[in-house]
């Protein structure tokens, strides 16, 4: 019988703490590259068509 889940989270460590955040801010960073990235040749692309 499997047992319902606890409401109580399990205590994080620091290490876990700092694990996570690091990966938010790398995703974040990941994301914020690429969307530079498109914007970049979203306008590359507008004043190449449009002149």
């Amino acid at each position: 019988m499997a047992h319902a889940p606890s409401s109580n989270p399990a205590p994080l460590t620091e290490e876990a703490f700092f694990a996570d955040r690091m990966a938010f801010w790398s995703g974040f960073c990941n994301f914020a590259t690429v969307c530079t990235v498109l914007l970049a040749l979203l306008m590359a692309a507008m004043a190449f068509f449009l002149v």
